[in-house]
């Protein structure tokens, strides 16, 4: 299988993977059969194979431009990648209630850490990713692509923020937020919140690595250099 018949399978696998969890019936089997930990890794692992295969179908399809590539668009995602790679370091794992990739344990709202600085470190490193990528890239698979990931990826940051607010209460809601943003460094502008201490050494170390690792692996594994 390949060229457009590739793409829509791939992309309709992925969509329909990610439906899963709005099904709490279907959830809760899965959870049971392989517990909470199981689940949560296995639905991440088979998240991760599928986009990868949505991504490389993407450059198997055919090409058929929409707008030229350009060495300034390519400038602009060599700009964004480091923002992007930050940012998912520093949220995975991260005292952090707000975001499915945070934990709950260790958060004090007084000192949000980088909930301070977005309630959604993750969702927003894919949506710099795609929207990067979806300008440097004008060919049709590539904005469908791009494009529907950071659609889905919108979708997904105001549902997740939805469903918290319901399930904290207003009250409980507007004390946990109270030095937080949703979009990136309004709380900081505002002077709701100041980071505090030194960023940490391991999660730069990991943002570093991952970026060194992305760049020098992309003609590899992709086909394509990132270099303007």
């Amino acid at each position: 299988m390949g060229g457009w018949g590739e793409f829509i399978a791939a992309g309709l696998l992925f969509l329909a993977s990610h439906a899963i969890p709005s099904m709490p019936q279907l959830k809760s089997g899965f959870v049971r059969v392989l517990g909470r930990r199981g689940w949560t890794l296995s639905f991440a692992l088979l998240s991760t194979v599928l986009f990868f295969w949505l991504i490389f179908a993407a450059g198997r399809a055919p090409y058929v431009e929409l707008w030229p590539q350009t060495a300034w668009a390519r400038w602009l995602v060599n700009i964004a990648m480091p923002v992007a790679i930050l940012l998912g370091s520093f949220g995975v794992a991260a005292p952090n209630p707000f975001a499915f990739e945070g934990r709950a344990m260790g958060f004090d709202p007084s000192r949000p850490g980088i909930a301070g600085l977005t309630r959604q470190p993750l969702l927003w490193a894919i949506l710099i990713w795609s929207g990067a990528h979806l300008i440097a890239n004008g060919d049709l698979a590539h904005v469908i692509l791009f494009g529907g990931s950071g659609l889905f990826t919108l979708m997904g940051m105001r549902m997740i923020e939805a469903r918290k607010r319901r399930l904290r209460g207003a009250e409980e809601w507007r004390r946990l937020v109270a030095h937080t943003g949703l979009v990136p460094g309004t709380a900081l502008i505002s002077g709701r919140w100041r980071p505090r201490g030194l960023p940490a050494a391991l999660r730069l170390a990991i943002a570093l690595a991952i970026w060194a690792a992305l760049y020098h692996l992309h003609p590899v594994v992709i086909g394509v250099s990132p270099r303007p």
